[in-house]
Formats: structure tokens, sequence, C-alpha cells
């Protein structure tokens, strides 16, 4: 960007000419933080964070910003602000920039907010299917997997040798190398794994055969534990420690989480602590009234009475029979909704039969109409 092409530098943050410090500074994080490189992927970003930084860097100045008052972008004898516009401008980001920015910041413009990261090993996640049956009691489970763990040939360290690991001089056994690159009048400065190490931060020379150098080798383990009574679908249970090993055995082992997924049952639903289920019931049961037996996961039969007069999508509800609460507060209910059934196919006899039935029990039209107005009022009761 020439002289000639720069943009008014209040008019590139946004205030007045009269703009004091408070509203410069406020102007300036608002832009920053919406045009930086790395918050903003838009292919100009980059180019308009600078302007930004420039404009900020002058106009925050006071002697910078009277000579700019006075002549623009055009002072008698050149650009008092170098030719890229602020040449040795330096900032103090942490005192304009705090929380998530801070630290952003701090590593683009070569801050010391940089923390060495401990290293600790990957967490794994085992997706364990288990019956209705067996969170209605809890239960033990076991199972077989495959997990890494740290090679017990080199005690973890890859080394065919572990007398003979030595420090690696490139990074002084921190594992990783800081890297400043020159972006304009900025230093950026980023920290990546060392090469030479490989981030261990330890030259191992020869490497072990039975790991190929990597510390850890596969293996199959029985995982026991315990599946709480009512967990829910999707409940994760954390096993501390028993993750993979830290990489060479520097630093703390992952976590395993084993996440609880319920299989469907054959015909109960569950809704929290409750079971839902459809029977389906013919019209002479929902008439007369009856009783039926069912198996329930507890090993008892359930009972279920049906009151005479019944209509299809009546629930009934049987206290205390469902699924202990995952939160140690008793049972749930079951509740059963009322379906009628309706045979797929009646034989010639049958249907006399219902016609009768028909003839003496059927609605006529006055008969419907008011039907459907008591319906309607049931309906509005309930509300």
């Amino acid at each position: 960007m020439t002289l000639v092409d720069k943009r008014d530098y209040y008019e590139v943050l946004g205030v007045d000419r009269s703009a004091d410090d408070k509203e410069l500074k406020k102007a300036f994080r608002s832009l920053a933080r919406r045009y930086h490189p790395d918050k903003n992927d838009d292919p100009d970003a980059d180019e308009r964070f600078k302007e930004i930084q420039e404009a900020y860097a002058v106009l925050s100045d006071s002697q910078k910003r009277s000579t700019y008052d006075r002549f623009g972008h055009n002072p008698p004898g050149g650009s008092p602000f170098g030719t890229g516009g602020f040449s040795g401008f330096r900032m103090n980001f942490d005192d304009i920039f705090s929380g998530d920015l801070g630290d952003l910041f701090g590593s683009f413009f070569g801050g010391s907010r940089q923390r060495q990261r401990v290293a600790r090993g990957h967490d794994v996640l085992l997706r364990h299917h288990v019956s209705l049956q067996a969170i209605f009691d809890g239960s033990e489970e076991e199972v077989e997997i495959e997990l890494a763990r740290s090679c017990e040939t080199c005690q973890g360290s890859g080394a065919e040798d572990p007398t003979s690991i030595s420090t690696c001089n490139t990074c002084a056994g921190r594992g990783q190398v800081t890297v400043r690159e020159q972006m304009g009048p900025f230093i950026n400065q980023t920290t990546r794994p060392c090469a030479d190490c490989s981030g261990s931060g330890q030259e191992r020379g020869d490497l072990c055969t039975d790991c190929d150098g990597s510390g850890q080798v596969h293996k199959e383990q029985r995982i026991r534990f315990n599946v709480p009574t009512g967990a829910l679908d999707g409940t994760r249970l954390r096993m501390k420690g028993k993750g993979e090993p830290a990489p060479f055995g520097r630093g703390q082992s992952g976590d395993l989480f084993i996440e609880i997924r319920v299989e469907d049952h054959p015909w109960f639903e569950r809704d929290g602590p409750d079971l839902l289920m459809s029977l389906p019931v013919g019209y002479p049961d929902l008439v007369l009234g009856t009783q039926v037996s069912i198996p329930h996961i507890d090993g008892k039969d359930l009972s279920i009475k049906i009151p005479a007069g019944s209509s299809s999508g009546n629930t009934l509800e049987i206290a205390a029979r469902g699924l202990p609460s995952s939160r140690g507060r008793g049972r749930g209910n079951v509740i059963v909704l009322l379906k009628l059934y309706v045979p797929p196919k009646l034989s010639g006899a049958n249907k006399k039969e219902l016609a009768k039935l028909q003839e003496s029990l059927g609605l006529n039209d006055v008969g419907t109409l008011q039907a459907i107005k008591d319906e309607a009022n049931q309906r509005r009761r309930n509300l």
C-alpha cells in the first residue's frame, strides 16, 4: 500500500478526530479481534489487520498523532512512521487485551505467555452395550479390549538401552523448539515439537526392536467395571489412568471412558425411570374389563388390571415397578397404553355376531353427535 493509497487512520479505526485514548483503545480492541488472521479466514483479513495496527500505533502515540494531524500521510521530509508506516513499533498487548485474546496476541507478537504443556497419554473411549435388565438391577461387566501399554523391554523409553538415553541438545530436553519469524514490523513466535527427538526431549540412540522405538506396545486386556442401577443411555464411566501411556513414559497416562449404550427391549420403552408399553386389548375386554399378566424384567410377572368400560388410548399406571432413579430416589412407574386390537381376519360366524352387536350397541346419528360432544368436553376438562 503506497502513501497515496493509505486510508485516513481515524477512518480505519472508525473514530472521530477528537477521540481520546480510551476510545482509540476500545476501537482497536474490537477491530483487532474481528480481523486477526487466526480468527478470520477472509483472505483480506491479514492486510486489514496490519492497517488497523498501523493506525493505532500512530494515533496512540501523542507525538506521532500530532504530526499526523498536521501533515497526514505526507509530512515534510518523508514519513516519520517508516516505510511500512510505523517501523520500530512496540506495544504492550497484554495491557490492551485480556482473556482469550491475551494469549493469542502474546504468541503473535513474541510475548511470554506460552506455557510448556505437560505430556499426557491419549484418552480411550469404549462403547459398551447392555440390556435394560442390566441397568434395572445394576451389573458387573467384563470386556476385552486392545490397549497401548508401556513397552516392558525398554521401560517405555523406546531405546534399546534405556541407560544410554541423554538429553536432546536441540531442545534442551523440553521436547519443543521456539521458532521466530519476522512478519513485517512484527515477530511471530510459535512453539513446535522438536524434530530431532520427535518431541521426547531425549536422544535414544538405537531404538527398541520390540516397540520400534515408540515406547508402547498393544496388548489385549480384560477390563471389569460396574454398570450403575438406573444408568442413562450414553452415561460415561471414567477409569482414571487406564487409557494410553504418555509418550516415552514422560507424563500421566490418559483415561479410559466407557460409554453405556442401553439396548432396545422387546416391548418396554424408557422415559427416565418410567417404563412405557402399549397393550393391545380386544373390544370385549375393554367393555367388560379383564386382567393380563406379562413377564417383567425384574423376573416377576407384571399384573395389569383393565377396568370395565376402558377406551382405546387410556393409560394405566403401575407404581414403583419401573427402573431405579439414576439419582437414587426410588423407582419409576410402568405406564401402559391401551390400544384396541382389531383382528385382521374374521370367520363368517364372527361377522354375523358382530353385526348383531352393531345393531344393538352401535350409535345412531344422534348418538354419534352426542358422543363427539362428550369427548370434546372431556378433553377440555383434562387441559
